[in-house]
């Protein structure tokens, strides 16, 4: 491991971000950011087609996962200037908030919903791979067992996994603040000083937990997160876009599988993602897959003699997105008779409805409590916030609307 060089990574969010060489921990950040498999995350987009409706929302998973460790390192180090025990735990938490998204597929989260994969599933898989597992080992050859049991959450204290995966971590804080940044939504701009401020460790329950001062800070937190996921991450738009994205894969797995191979390009990468469900593909196989890969195959496929794929991909493309209308108000069976009408508006234009029509369905998650809620130290121990906070009662239920896809 190599000493006496320092790192510094320009964030527009967190300003200079700086790994000293010096200190082994931050040697073997530095080491892992630039093993292939890290470098890879450049080349997967951090809102997946969000650009389609928000402009600058070119980010990617490689400056969100930067983001999360240098979060990661203010809270802890601060938290463990006053319980210095913690301080054996600095190595672990730092690399697994770096290398907390290394498995995510192409476009992000589109492609769990495309494919059916796993990001979490293969960040452990990846962990054992290549050169990222070199690495790791050669820091200590334990620190790839502990990474597994805090991203599945066995680890022996909750509050390293807390800071990374819960109600309140330091993954959801950077992606907020970041996904509010590049797509212009001022609403999602948070008090990131504030917020860490208030976090706090519990030593009787190993917890990550919120100062009785804090919870206005945390309101606000929860609030902006209720409005981004309302009105960015579930704008009806990006259900469009993620809708025709499925349709285009759809049908390019159709005509791999009836046989029509001369109407569809594929490289053994895409090959392999089309005939294989996501957990059969090989490490190499996934590895080898980002946005660049399956964008490229579009552009292909848009050429190709099948008129219903060259038209998608062409839609894609070029921006010529399907329309998403709200048919929250109407009951079952009044929005399967609007789904019914557009199938037959379809036919009847010589267009396959299965592609070109559908309802998807959103949920704006508000404040919701799984496994563990944000708790609160007062001076009758610790409180979830949503009995101290009417604000945060509020957005508990979150709003489900459903949408009609149609062009």
């Amino acid at each position: 491991m190599l000493f006496g060089k320092s790192r510094t990574y320009n964030d527009p969010i967190h300003g200079a971000i700086t790994l000293d060489s010096n200190d082994r921990t931050e040697a073997l950040l530095i080491q892992l950011i630039d093993t292939p498999e890290f470098q890879r995350l450049r080349r997967i987009r951090q809102l997946d087609i969000a650009y389609f409706t928000f402009h600058g929302a070119e980010g990617s998973r490689f400056t969100h996962s930067l983001g999360v460790m240098a979060l990661t390192r203010r809270a802890f180090d601060t938290i463990a200037t006053k319980y210095p025990y913690l301080a054996i735990h600095r190595t672990l938490v730092l690399v697994a908030a770096l290398l907390h998204d290394l498995g995510h597929g192409p476009y992000s989260h589109a492609s769990e919903e495309v494919f059916g994969s796993n990001h979490e599933t293969w960040t452990l898989r990846l962990l054992k791979f290549r050169q990222i597992a070199e690495v790791l080992n050669s820091f200590s050859t334990e620190l790839i067992a502990d990474l597994e049991r805090v991203f599945t959450k066995k680890y022996s204290v909750p509050f390293i996994y807390q800071l990374i995966s819960s109600q309140i971590d330091c993954d959801r804080l950077d992606y907020l603040e970041r996904d509010s940044y590049f797509t212009g939504a001022k609403y999602g701009q948070l008090d990131l000083d504030r917020i860490l401020l208030a976090l706090r460790f519990d030593p009787i329950s190993q917890n990550l937990v919120i100062g009785r001062k804090g919870i206005v800070a945390i309101e606000h937190y929860l609030t902006v997160r209720y409005f981004m996921y309302l009105q960015v991450y579930n704008h009806p738009k990006n259900l469009a876009a993620r809708f025709l994205l499925e349709r285009i894969f759809r049908r390019a797995k159709l005509l791999i599988a009836t046989g029509d191979h001369d109407q569809i390009f594929r490289d053994p990468t895409m090959t392999a993602w089309l005939t294989q469900e996501p957990q059969s593909l090989t490490c190499e196989e996934y590895f080898a897959s980002d946005d660049t890969v399956f964008t490229y195959h579009m552009h292909r496929w848009r050429d190709s003699s099948d008129r219903t794929l060259a038209d998608l991909c062409r839609r894609f493309l070029d921006r010529d997105l399907f329309r998403a209308t709200d048919i929250s108000h109407l009951d079952d069976i009044q929005q399967q008779e609007s789904l019914d009408s557009w199938r037959e508006k379809l036919i009847s234009q010589g267009l396959d409805p299965k592609y070109y029509c559908g309802i998807r369905v959103s949920r704006t998650k508000g404040y919701s409590i799984y496994k563990q809620g944000i708790n609160v130290q007062t001076e009758n121990g610790l409180q979830d916030i949503a009995r101290l906070s009417s604000l945060v009662q509020a957005i508990v239920q979150p709003i489900q609307r459903a949408w009609l896809v149609h062009p």
